[in-house]
């Protein structure tokens, strides 16, 4: 993989982000997977490009891939316990299909740690689909321990992970 060029997306790359997250969830589809089978949440994602917090990844002058990183704690899912501000959360990462297999997520999420790291984070949390086996593999193989399932009837992720980084004591 040749090296990735990561920046702010802007708020004018929007129909970009939607189709990186369009074609993530028409792949996870064809695989009978029915996570992100939604239109993506342009508010969201509107509301992410304006406080530069989605991110695009380039390999040249191209689009490759999509993650927000922010400080935002889903209450729903992270408690006081959890000590929420003690670190940066991924959402809405994803990979173009023709750059998949190459280690850009794994890129990716090495750079949100560096980031949570630099920022005195000393967690790098992310959610994922609840029965997303595949997906939890692929976080466990970069470093991440699921630390509990929470089952809400109304969410179908729910799979808490986390990753510290180089600020964890």
């Amino acid at each position: 993989m040749k090296d990735l060029i990561i920046r702010p997306g802007r708020p004018d790359e929007l129909s970009v982000v939607e189709a990186l997250l369009r074609e993530a969830s028409a792949w996870l589809a064809s695989r009978n997977i029915d996570q992100w089978q939604y239109p993506p949440h342009r508010d969201r994602i509107t509301a992410a490009l304006e406080q530069g917090v989605c991110f695009l990844a380039f390999e040249g002058n191209e689009p490759i891939a999509t993650i927000q990183v922010d400080d935002f704690a889903d209450p729903e899912f992270w408690t006081l316990d959890d000590e929420p501000t003690a670190a940066l959360y991924v959402h809405r990462m994803a990979v173009r299909r023709a750059a998949a297999g190459t280690g850009v997520g794994s890129v990716l999420l090495d750079w949100a740690a560096e980031r949570a790291a630099a920022q005195g984070k000393r967690w790098l949390r992310l959610d994922a689909w609840k029965d997303n086996q595949g997906l939890h593999r692929f976080y466990e193989g970069a470093g991440f321990t699921l630390l509990r399932i929470v089952d809400l009837p109304h969410r179908r992720s729910g799979a808490l992970f986390q990753r510290a980084t180089k600020c964890a004591p």
